[in-house]
């Protein structure tokens, strides 16, 4: 056993970067396991006719889109992958050494909530 002395930061300096990761693994969880479930529905199902057309009436679909949980499915399809995307985008251009600073967090970050903030328009406007 060794006698190494380790000094433990008892004040250490705040960091945003929980929320940012929190966005990413919401946005990248919902990608992976709901994105590709809409797309088999609405890309593939309903084209070739298994799924009945019907039940994809303008009426139907707008009933749902304003609704408080097709409004929040179709907010949470258009944002939080994007906050995952430009999460990866942040870090990626790190990773390749194109450091931009807070400017290109800033950038990144503001771009995907221009896209969440444009979703929740879009919904109100329905």
């Amino acid at each position: 056993m060794s006698s190494k002395n380790y000094h433990v930061d008892r004040t250490p300096a705040r960091s945003d970067e929980p929320i940012w990761w929190s966005l990413f693994g919401a946005g990248g969880t919902w990608f992976a396991m709901l994105t590709p479930v809409t797309v088999l529905v609405l890309g593939i199902l309903v084209p070739l006719g298994i799924i009945d057309s019907d039940a994809l009436s303008f009426e139907r679909v707008h009933r749902f889109a304003t609704s408080i949980i097709g409004a929040l499915f179709i907010i949470a399809t258009l944002a939080l992958p994007m906050w995952h995307a430009m999460h990866r985008v942040h870090h990626g251009m790190h990773d390749l050494k194109f450091h931009t600073g807070a400017a290109g967090k800033v950038a990144c970050y503001a771009i995907a909530g221009g896209v969440t903030l444009l979703a929740i328009v879009f919904i109100i406007m329905l």
